[in-house]
């Protein structure tokens, strides 16, 4: 039912020794799932819920998924990733939009650290079921999450298998 974070990125095109910064980190299923399919790369976890974060770290060990930096930091801010400009290969954006006040501005962040032809992976909501992910009123279309990163200095690369309750887009940096 749930969309499979593993699945989700062995379609992103991840390599050894590349940088990711996942937007949104929650309790880190796409950053370890990240940091196990590369190696010698760095994923930056990023999130606002300090919670959260303390329980990826956990997590993370647990694990034993190496070169995971946990960031407390807003990114829907310029700059509330805290990272450099043009300092990432790949960002992921794992059922966050739906959640975000200032879209553009996460859209933004996103391109801002992302390298000149760096990738952003989009995975949300198709639609709301009842208890079981974003209100209705909350959910973002496929057409209109296109539209937002199209409008904002992204091409769509390619839509991606994110399984029966989500949706999925590569789009590059432009």
């Amino acid at each position: 039912m749930f969309s499979d974070p593993t699945a989700n990125l062995k379609q992103f095109d991840l390599r050894d020794g590349m940088s990711v910064a996942d937007f949104g980190a929650g309790s880190g299923h796409y950053s370890i799932a990240a940091a196990k399919i590369m190696h010698g790369g760095k994923v930056y976890a990023i999130d606002v819920q300090k919670d959260l974060l303390a329980r990826l770290k956990s997590e993370a060990e647990r694990n034993r998924a190496s070169g995971i930096e946990i960031i407390s930091g807003d990114i829907e801010k310029k700059g509330g990733t805290k990272l450099a400009d043009k300092s990432v290969d790949r960002v992921i954006f794992s059922n966050i939009l739906f959640q975000l006040e200032d879209k553009k501005g996460g859209i933004a962040e996103a391109r801002r650290i992302l390298k000149d032809g760096g990738k952003l992976l989009l995975i949300d909501w198709s639609d709301s079921w009842g208890g079981m992910g974003p209100a209705q009123s909350a959910v973002v279309s496929a057409s209109k999450a296109e539209e937002l990163f199209t409008a904002n200095g992204f091409s769509k690369e390619r839509e991606i298998d994110a399984g029966a309750n989500h949706y999925g887009m590569i789009f590059v940096k432009n």
